[in-house]
This record gives C-alpha cells, structure tokens and sequence, in this order.
C-alpha cells in the first residue's frame, strides 16, 4: 500500500496536488463566434449621436445622474400610452369621447415650467389625439401596438418596441407597415422616414418575427397631422442592418478597450454640437457643459422637439 504523501509535497510518481483554492484554466477555442452586441435603438442612437452620452448611459457604473425630466419627454409619453390604451378597447368603443379620460389616466407631470403651461400642453396634446383618430376606423386592428421585435444577425441581437404595426394590402397579399408616432420637431418628410435607422431596424426584425414583408416605414407627426413614408428595398434595409453592424463593433471595440485600462475618454469622445443642450449628462461631461444649455421645458414652450428623435 502507497503511504500518502504530506501535504504539499507530491507522492512518489505523482503530480502535485493543487491548491485547494485553485481554479481549472478555461481554455479558449479558435473560431469561436464573438459574441452578439445586445442592442434597442435607443441604444445605437446614443452611441451615433455622441460616444461621450453612450459611455454614460450604459457603460460607466454608476452611471452618473441625469439632469431633470424634460416637458417634451413628458409629453410624449403620454400621448404615446393614450393612444396605446386606446387601441386596447373594444372596437366599439374607440370613440374620440373616450380620449380625455385615457389622456388624464396616463399624463405625466414632470419638467414643466408651471401649472398653466402643463395644462396648455395637456390641451393641445388632447387636440391632437381626436384629431388623428378622427382620421382612424376603429375596427382595423393592427398587427401589434407597442410591440417588442426582435432579430439577431452576425453581430446584433437586436430587440426594440414598435409604436404599431398595421398590415395592408401590397402586390402580393399583405404587408406589414412599421408605424412611429411623433410629437416633437415639424417638418418631418420622406428623408427622415428613410434615414431612420431605427425604422430600418423594426421593418427588417418585423419582417422575420411575422413572416411576412415589411418595407413601408412611416412617421406620423400628431402636431401637424402630417404622415412621412419611406417605402424601403431589401437592398435599402440590409444597408441599414450593416450601419447598425459597424456602429456596434465599434461600441464593442471602446467597451473592450476601457475594460483593458484604456482612457474612457479618448474612447468614447463627445460629439460637441447643438443636441448638448438637450443631454441629460451636460452637466458632467466638460464638452457639453461649456455649450449653452435648455430649461427642461423649451421644447414645449417654443412647440418644437429637440434635435434627436424620439424612440
């Protein structure tokens, strides 16, 4: 019989025990896939928009805090939820007479200068709710209304939230439309509709998640009850898809960086410019700080949404 060794100290012929703390070695292998860029919309446009407010909103912890809420967000999102709740009724009673009570049951408050200006905005979000389902019939259902879609490619793995999605009829049976409410900015045309990237991407992820074709992409502008459409291509979106792909790998390559000790900063530069007195992070960061900044309700007051789009 083998007399065991002494702690420590290898048995005759033996290998040395291991540390009882030790742990195995994990081992790579070649030709693994990378792994996927977790994304939404909102997500890319951070990063497009200016590196700088990407870094903080998603990869400095903790994250630094945000300035006040902003009117204009406010705003829209309660006009985004009445109208969610108003295609969750029964057919039969999507009425514009249902409006004031959903509008009042999800209004938010927040970054208004003052009571008479909040109960301004209230009145004239409320106009544009009747008047844009004026123009409705209540008993087309949509495909989806606040929909999550999502998709993966070689690089993304991509999840976002449509406004709603209708279908109609195309050439060849029906079609999907990609639907975005807007309150914000005037003057919206087909160019915006076709350079939303994150249109592009709910069209592309609709159509896989349905099976069905998706390449009409539309904003709809409730202040102005005007509609800009932009009837996408397959080759249209894929160009879009690989836009969303380059913008990742580069997010991808800045994370690994500071991950490694890198500069946060030269990795994730700002983009100083006209958005910086709309940015939640202005006060923190040096750029944007030194650029004249917005009370939380100019947007409201002068009736015009700021420089980025709202998801």
């Amino acid at each position: 019989m083998r007399r065991a060794s002494p702690a420590g100290r290898p048995a005759a012929g033996g290998r040395p025990p291991r540390p009882r703390d030790a742990q195995p070695e994990q081992l790579g292998f070649e030709g693994m896939p990378e792994r996927l860029f977790v994304c939404t919309p909102s997500k890319l446009g951070a990063y497009e928009d200016c590196p700088r407010r990407y870094r903080y909103s998603y990869v400095d912890r903790p994250a630094p805090p945000k300035g006040p809420p902003w009117a204009h967000n406010s705003l829209g999102a309660s006009v985004h939820t009445a109208l969610k709740n108003w295609f969750a009724l029964p057919a039969d009673r999507r009425r514009p007479e249902v409006l004031p009570t959903l509008l009042k049951g999800v209004w938010v408050r927040d970054g208004y200068r003052d009571d008479e200006q909040e109960r301004d905005a209230y009145r004239r979000a409320l106009a544009w709710l009747e008047a844009y389902v004026g123009g409705l019939d209540p008993t087309d259902e949509p495909v989806g209304v606040e929909r999550v879609v999502a998709v993966k490619t070689g690089v993304l793995a991509f999840n976002g939230r449509t406004d709603r999605i209708d279908s109609r009829p195309g050439p060849h049976g029906p079609e999907l439309v990609i639907v975005d409410y807007k309150t914000g900015r005037t003057g919206l045309d087909g160019d915006d509709a076709r350079g939303s990237q994150a249109l592009a991407l709910y069209a592309y992820a609709a159509e896989r998640v349905f099976r069905r074709p998706c390449r009409r992409v539309e904003l709809h502008h409730l202040p102005s009850g005007t509609i800009a459409g932009h009837e996408h291509t397959v080759e249209s979106l894929a160009r879009q898809v690989t836009r969303a792909e380059a913008a990742a790998r580069d997010i991808m390559a800045a994370e690994r960086s500071v991950a490694e000790g890198g500069d946060a900063d030269d990795a994730f530069p700002t983009a100083a410019g006209p958005r910086c007195a709309w940015c939640d992070f202005r006060r923190h960061c040096p750029a944007g700080s030194a650029m004249p900044g917005k009370e939380p309700w100019a947007a409201v007051e002068r009736f015009a949404g700021p420089p980025a789009a709202q998801d």
